[in-house]
């Protein structure tokens, strides 16, 4: 790993206690240039992890509150009539950006929104840019979607539609912390306390030139030969709904490439599938039995012990 990846995860183990996988999974998340999905209760530091990655990362960072009677232009932006100061009394629309032009992007409690608006996402998340009044703009290099959901059982959500789901790489959950690490918490200093004293520890140029690196990891023809199987289970399984989509199949790939660059390795092994494949699998994945599929790692197990390793 290198100095400038093992400080980033360093600094970020200081506030989120207790969490050294998450940690991982999230940032291979965004050295794949995937967007993250954080599904949990409410409390357990989803929104926190958040603004530790932007401010450890270099990041400009913005936080979208997402409420019921939120609209798209309150994410993506308006034009506003200007009116010209000559006496000619001329003027002009301006657009005026809205925080979904920034770097990273908080999107707290996505799905308390509706649909409607949760939509006005989907371009930015694919192609980042944004189409308003007919006009595309471009956004910022790089640009991550960190979303957080709460249970789709609690009052008041609406949940998150398959397109919007399959744009995020990796849907993550933090759970409650151990005994050891909730003690920490409870005896320490105020965790807004601490990210506000938080360093960059890299820029965002350095942050694009790993994700460069992250493209270069090895995968073999083997590998590949894994992840097709695995992709051809999926589908031809009649335990879920829909098998997986080659855009899952490029994110897995991806996010694995991303696991092995964070452990010193230059090229892909089946262990980094299996690692990965939870965050990638869990919010794409069915079950017509109508099983709780949030549990990712046990779809994971599922499709681990149905799938050989070629």
């Amino acid at each position: 790993m290198s100095t400038l990846l093992h400080n980033v995860i360093a600094q970020t183990e200081q506030v989120i206690l207790g969490k050294p996988h998450q940690i991982r999974l999230a940032l291979a998340c965004l050295l794949a240039r995937g967007h993250l999905l954080i599904e949990d209760l409410p409390g357990v530091g989803k929104t926190t992890l958040a603004h530790v990655l932007a401010r450890t990362l270099g990041l400009q960072f913005a936080r979208i509150q997402f409420t019921s009677d939120m609209l798209p232009a309150d994410i993506l932006g308006v034009s506003i009539f200007q009116r010209d100061s000559a006496a000619s009394g001329n003027g002009e629309f301006k657009f005026h950006p809205g925080p979904i032009f920034a770097q990273m992007i908080l999107a707290d409690e996505v799905n308390r929104a509706t649909p409607k608006t949760q939509s006005a996402l989907l371009e930015a998340m694919e192609e980042q840019q944004v189409t308003t009044e007919g006009i595309t703009r471009p956004l910022p290099e790089p640009f991550f979607v960190i979303a957080t959901q709460n249970p789709t059982h609690q009052i008041g959500t609406f949940p998150l539609p398959e397109s919007q789901l399959d744009r995020f790489l990796m849907r993550i959950q933090l759970g409650y912390p151990d005994a050891q690490a909730e003690r920490g918490l409870l005896a320490g200093v105020e965790r807004r306390e601490i990210v506000a004293r938080l360093q960059p520890q890299m820029q965002a140029a350095e942050l694009l030139a790993l994700q460069q690196q992250v493209k270069q990891v090895h995968a073999s023809p083997a590998l590949l030969d894994y992840v097709q199987a695995i992709l051809r289970h999926t589908r031809e399984s009649a335990r879920y709904v829909h098998g997986l989509s080659p855009r899952a199949g490029l994110s897995l790939l991806a996010a694995a490439r991303a696991w092995a660059l964070l452990h010193g390795r230059n090229a892909v092994i089946p262990e980094d599938i299996q690692t990965v494949l939870p965050g990638v699998a869990s919010h794409r994945l069915q079950s017509v039995q109508d099983v709780q599929t949030s549990d990712g790692d046990k779809l994971a197990r599922e499709l681990i012990e149905a799938v050989a390793i070629p």
